[in-house]
């Protein structure tokens, strides 16, 4: 509780003082994302890992303190305007962690971050596309489900909003569907493949490679 303190004082301090163009510092605002992140994904704040009660008497004391540092960053990463680009594809990762966490309403909060991040590299990148973006998700999905993250509930949740944000977009449209429906079954083989790792049957093993492949 007294690190998140903490941190919710810098937060107020880099809005107050390092967000305008001529103040703008790239490295504090890293530092902080990176901070933030670490924060959230911490052990110790991994509730689900605990016995019933023990997360009873922490969320009833303390509340889940993922929830609010997890609100914090999203609105945090909207604050910083056109100087986002500058955090793409470097944030892609540590993002795709927070969304990670299995609490859903963090991962509704931050999981539009992606979107954002897609819109806003097809803005600013000069190319009319997203691909930095595109390849540094699937890279990190990929080591983040064979560390063990990542379930059936995520994967529906993330087709889902990636979904909902590209169809209202003009020009994201078409090209943000194909991605997330990629994206989508990616999962899914990933999933499938990081289940069946420790199955007997030597054909299975194989078929599942093949369709990650």
């Amino acid at each position: 509780r007294v690190f998140l303190r903490a941190v919710n004082q810098f937060t107020s301090v880099l809005n107050r003082f390092f967000l305008d163009e001529a103040n703008f510092e790239l490295q504090l605002w890293n530092n902080y994302f990176h901070l933030a992140v670490a924060f959230l994904t911490h052990e110790s704040l991994q509730l689900e890992t605990f016995s019933q009660a023990k997360r009873g008497k922490i969320i009833k004391k303390y509340g889940d303190m993922r929830k609010e540092i997890g609100f914090k960053i999203r609105d945090m990463w909207y604050n910083l305007g056109p100087n986002k680009i500058k955090f793409i594809p470097a944030m892609v990762g540590p993002i795709l962690e927070v969304t990670l966490v299995p609490e859903p309403e963090l991962r509704k909060a931050t999981i539009p971050i992606f979107f954002d991040m897609m819109q806003c590299e097809f803005n600013f990148s000069g190319n009319r596309n997203f691909h930095q973006f595109e390849n540094e998700l699937i890279t990190k999905l990929d080591q983040e489900v064979e560390g063990g993250r990542g379930d059936e509930q995520y994967k529906v949740l993330l087709e889902k909003l990636l979904l909902e944000h590209c169809r209202k977009h003009k020009y994201l449209a078409a090209p943000g569907e194909v991605f997330a429906l990629l994206v989508s079954s990616l999962l899914e083989n990933l999933l499938d493949y990081r289940t069946i790792m420790h199955d007997e049957s030597r054909e299975n093993r194989m078929s599942c490679t093949v369709n990650v492949l």
